[in-house]
């Protein structure tokens, strides 16, 4: 399984953009995907993360009302929206998937198959 992740850039503050993550390779039916963000210097954080087959969404509280996290299953791809940015959002943010349940759907640890990362800048 392969996850490319697109649709970064720079942005700013107030502004929106919109992540892309398609999946590519054998029969793709994971368990949950995720979006995880990593800003220079610091460790690689939660995002969101989507359930493939039922759809349920969480988020980090950082994100929370601003993010948006949707998925097509018959394009294998998940998606973020990311509305009202804040410099703060500033970060590679990577695209993740599991074939497997976790209760610690938020932990780097969980998640099998990672994506190569995209920038997203927001400026003040």
């Amino acid at each position: 399984v392969q996850l490319q992740a697109c649709g970064g850039g720079l942005a700013q503050a107030g502004g929106s953009l919109r992540l892309s993550c398609a999946a590519s390779g054998r029969t793709f039916s994971p368990y949950v995907m995720g979006w995880f963000r990593q800003a220079p210097g610091k460790e690689r954080d939660f995002v969101a993360s989507i359930r493939w087959n039922s759809g349920i969404t969480y988020y980090a509280d950082s994100v929370k009302g601003r993010f948006t996290i949707s998925k097509d299953n018959a394009k294998n791809t998940v998606y973020l929206q990311m509305n009202s940015l804040k410099p703060e959002d500033t970060a590679v943010y990577y695209c993740a998937a599991s074939n497997y349940y976790s209760s610690s759907y938020y932990a780097v640890r969980e998640y099998e198959y990672w994506g190569q990362g995209t920038q997203v800048t927001v400026s003040s």
